[in-house]
């Protein structure tokens, strides 16, 4: 007779559990109540994180907190879940692929476009496609369910505020799809390419990103303001930088930016450009590249890198 399932859910906000407040809408204590009907076929163990933030909000700090609660709590379950609003879903998702590439238990994400005490919310079918992912037959990655699919980690991307299909990988197509008549159907169950030689290298912690870390974004677009940039990275010093640059990682040919840049990387400092793929591929690029750069700068990484193909 088959065991039941034991599932940790670790519920840090974001909308499906919001609920209204004198001061608007706010992430609510009770879903573990109100999530318990989708929740049906296995065991579940709720995990409140305190405070409660809509996604919008998160910084390193609650990244630590809950890779940590990852460490501490995969060995006791069958799969984690973690509940979580939909505008940083992919960079948490993304962020705990990086970190974990050797699972070999499920860990999903999921979230709402709408509450789930709202009428006609997303939220049931969210939580039905990721209980059925995390108890999928030899699935033993980061993945993300929304509206009966489930993306792979690495590569994701919300794609839509509005539309209750809003999130997917632009290189890959999904994992698999799923409905409450017909279960699970076209599944893709691909493992994740193998981290490359640098990533191979480092320990496999939760303790892997440092609170205080300090990463520059920045996007070089025809009359972007060159000196500003050079005057952040020179004055304000980093221990990550994203760039977002031309064609094949070319930045502009500016005396001061590109003497603050060898200054930098001289100092040890991690630096990463990153490109358009190709068409509309510019946001997950952007994202795999900052990611990376945010855990590399905390391992104390040095390079300058380019990632001009799909992934």
């Amino acid at each position: 007779m088959a065991t039941t399932p034991k599932i940790g859910i670790l519920y840090t906000g974001g909308t499906i559990g919001m609920a209204p407040t004198a001061q608007g809408l706010a992430p609510s204590a009770n879903l573990a109540a109100l999530a318990a009907p989708y929740l049906l076929d296995c065991q579940v163990e709720w995990h409140i994180y305190t405070p409660l933030i809509d996604s919008s909000a998160v910084n390193l700090h609650h990244w630590q907190d809950w890779l940590t609660w990852v460490a501490e709590h995969l060995d006791a379950y069958d799969g984690l879940l973690i509940l979580h609003g939909t505008d940083t879903m992919a960079y948490t998702a993304n962020i705990l692929a990086l970190a974990q590439p050797n699972l070999t238990k499920p860990i999903v994400l999921t979230g709402a476009q709408w509450p789930l005490q709202q009428a006609h919310s997303d939220a049931p079918l969210n939580l039905q496609t990721a209980l059925a992912a995390l108890t999928l037959p030899g699935f033993h990655q980061v993945a993300i369910a929304f509206h009966g699919q489930l993306w792979r980690a690495v590569g994701s991307s919300k794609v839509s505020t509005e539309s209750i299909d809003g999130f997917a990988t632009p290189h890959f197509p999904s994992l698999g799809k799923w409905q409450p008549e017909n279960k699970w159907s076209h599944l893709k169950l691909h493992t994740l390419p193998a981290p490359d030689d640098q990533m191979q290298k480092q320990p496999n912690t939760s303790s892997i990103i440092q609170e205080n870390v300090r990463i520059h974004s920045f996007v070089f677009t025809p009359g972007a303001n060159i000196d500003m940039i050079t005057t952040v990275l020179t004055q304000q010093p980093a221990d990550g930088v994203v760039l977002q640059t031309y064609g094949h990682g070319n930045v502009p040919t500016h005396p001061g930016l590109m003497k603050a840049i060898q200054a930098a990387t001289h100092q040890a400092r991690p630096y990463s450009t990153s490109v358009k793929c190709h068409r509309d591929a510019l946001r997950p690029c952007m994202l795999k590249a900052m990611l990376y750069w945010v855990l590399a700068s905390s391992m104390g990484v040095n390079a300058i890198w380019k990632r001009q193909q799909p992934y």
